[in-house]
């Protein structure tokens, strides 16, 4: 075996330690729970915004938002970040270990999310941070402005679409329980399908809201998930709709909590 061969197994095998460290397989429980405190917040906020009396920004900056507005909230985000910060770290182990190309590709861009989802949370605890929507629309601004900004941008709403197309079959086949190491009941598997599809749906809508910026050369489309709730709310029938995607936005939440019991780590 070479110096290379014996370096990688070593990193490897520092790597799997790593991931079945207990800290981090707690860590990536937490993770998930606090994933389900989002949920639940961004469920409330949707529905909030189809009665008319929404004062936060239907979205994660909104949902964390609202956790920093008290003592007990900002305990809470503090956690979250930890939790978040732990399974980024869980998903980047299982990146580099992962048995198949595509599972460690998948790993990786959880491991982005999970980690970009842990930092926006930490600038609300630390009272600096900034609209989801906002920082959508400064993203796509930047990269219309770059060679063949366009495409990008299309591209990126096509991946979107996507992932939200994804969500609604991994919901509709019951894909998800590939992630659980035993079956949770059937309560909660419908609790899943449901907020899988529904949280599709409204990532859908957010990859198409991409493209439209694109066509449109109009940066201010791209708004995020408050912008694609707010245009699934102007659609016809848009306020029943919008519930329906609030009340499925939580049970995806609910589902969190028994993911995080239930989960693979």
């Amino acid at each position: 075996m070479t110096d290379a061969q014996q370096a990688k197994q070593q990193a490897e095998q520092t790597v799997s330690k790593a991931g079945d460290h207990p800290v981090v397989e707690w860590g990536a429980r937490l993770g998930y729970a606090a994933n389900g405190i989002v949920h639940l917040l961004l469920g409330w906020l949707a529905i909030q915004l189809a009665l008319g009396s929404s004062s936060e920004s239907a979205d994660q900056s909104g949902a964390f938002g609202m956790l920093a507005d008290n003592t007990l909230g900002k305990v809470l985000l503090i956690v979250a970040v930890v939790g978040f910060a732990l399974l980024a770290i869980w998903q980047l182990t299982e990146a580099i270990r992962g048995p198949e190309l595509t599972d460690r590709l998948k790993a990786g861009g959880k491991f982005i999310a999970y980690l970009a989802v842990g930092w926006s949370a930490l600038g609300f605890v630390r009272a600096s941070g900034s609209s989801s929507g906002d920082q959508t629309k400064d993203f796509t601004q930047k990269l219309m402005e770059a060679p063949g900004g366009v495409v990008l941008v299309v591209v990126v709403g096509l991946g979107v679409l996507g992932i939200g197309g994804y969500h609604i079959y991994k919901g509709w086949k019951r894909k998800f329980r590939e992630d659980l190491r035993e079956n949770p009941g059937e309560g909660i598997e419908k609790l899943a399908m449901f907020g899988y599809i529904a949280k599709g749906v409204a990532l859908m809508v957010v990859g198409g809201l991409f493209i439209a910026a694109a066509l449109d050369h109009d940066p201010e489309k791209a708004r995020g998930l408050d912008g694609a709730l707010k245009a699934l709310l102007s659609a016809p029938g848009g306020q029943i709709l919008l519930i329906v995607v609030g009340l499925g936005l939580a049970a995806y939440g609910l589902y969190a909590f028994a993911r995080a019991k239930y989960a693979k780590v």
